[in-house]
């Protein structure tokens, strides 16, 4: 397990290097900068801001200067919001997202996990159709038109939630289920050809054979093998969530890393833009471990190499 994981050390510290070294030259490369406004600058006034922020160094210079203030943790001053660092402005919005995004795969998961338990059990039943049709509806429909349904639904039709806002548990449930909705309806069609794959193996019936009963069949010995496709979809979903969180906070006008990341990409605000995008993958590449470590939980024959 240490080897492991310092291997998967040593490969995320070479993924941000080029991750971060492609976003600098991308965001170099689009017409336009942090210091275009719609009024013109003065030159003297230009000058001394190029100057403060190091734009009037050459490429590399800036490059290299990022590169090591980056692996120090330090991330700058924003452009457009120069009173705050990056580190303030991400240690503001990231617990938001993440409350955001947790709430939203709990949704996914107790929705997914129990519309496809019950599709498996229940198959060729008219339950099991109503469920696998609302799951081929729920992946056809992307999560900002499933907002904007809800939102006139749950927040017009019947005033149960508000439209926007954040800071009261009543807030969150809205733009969560948004977000998990989706990724809800993945997981209940994974979840049910797993489970329809286990149910059909020898252990199962080796399990019914010794008189238990169904229920402890299901939960104590066939959704361990059913939750091996979760897990491997587990990692892609988590990039969906954080990515997707940039449509629903902007929908639901929720204050965390979404509304941040669409200023800074607009506004050229390159300090931010940056460290946003490695604040992502970090998570992102984090994600994706647990989830390979988690191969080893559900099955044992699943050997960390």
């Amino acid at each position: 397990m240490v080897y492991f994981l310092l291997k998967r050390l040593g490969w995320m510290a070479a993924t941000l290097w080029v991750v971060f070294t492609l976003s600098f030259l991308l965001m170099r490369s689009v017409p336009g900068g942090p210091l275009d406004q719609e009024r013109v600058l003065e030159p003297h006034i230009r000058a001394n801001l190029e100057a403060r922020y190091h734009l009037d160094e050459p490429l590399w210079q800036q490059y290299l200067r990022e590169l090591s203030n980056t692996a120090r943790f330090d991330l700058g001053y924003s452009y457009k919001m120069g009173d705050f660092t990056v580190n303030e402005i991400i240690g503001q919005g990231l617990p938001v997202s993440a409350s955001l995004g947790i709430l939203a795969m709990f949704f996914a998961l107790s929705l997914g996990l129990t519309a496809g338990i019950v599709s498996a059990v229940r198959r060729h039943s008219w339950l099991d159709f109503s469920l696998m049709s609302l799951a081929t509806i729920g992946i056809a429909l992307p999560n900002f038109v499933v907002a904007g349904m809800t939102i006139i639904l749950f927040a017009f039709v019947w005033p149960l939630f508000p439209a926007a806002g954040w800071g009261r548990w009543i807030d969150v449930v809205l733009p969560a289920f948004c977000l998990g909705a989706p990724y809800a309806a993945y997981i209940a069609r994974l979840v049910r050809s797993g489970m329809l794959d286990v149910l059909g193996q020898d252990y199962i019936r080796t399990a019914y054979a010794k008189g238990l009963l169904p229920r402890d069949v299901i939960l104590r010995h066939a959704i361990k093998g059913a939750m091996l496709p979760v897990a491997s979809f587990m990692g892609p979903a988590v990039a969906g969530i954080l990515t997707g969180s940039l449509v629903v906070e902007q929908i639901f006008y929720v204050p965390g890393l979404g509304i941040h990341f669409v200023e800074a990409a607009l506004q050229r605000d390159y300090t931010l833009a940056m460290g946003l995008v490695m604040i992502y993958t970090v998570l992102l590449y984090t994600m994706n471990t647990v989830v390979d470590i988690s191969y080893s939980f559900f099955d044992p024959r699943v050997k960390l190499e």
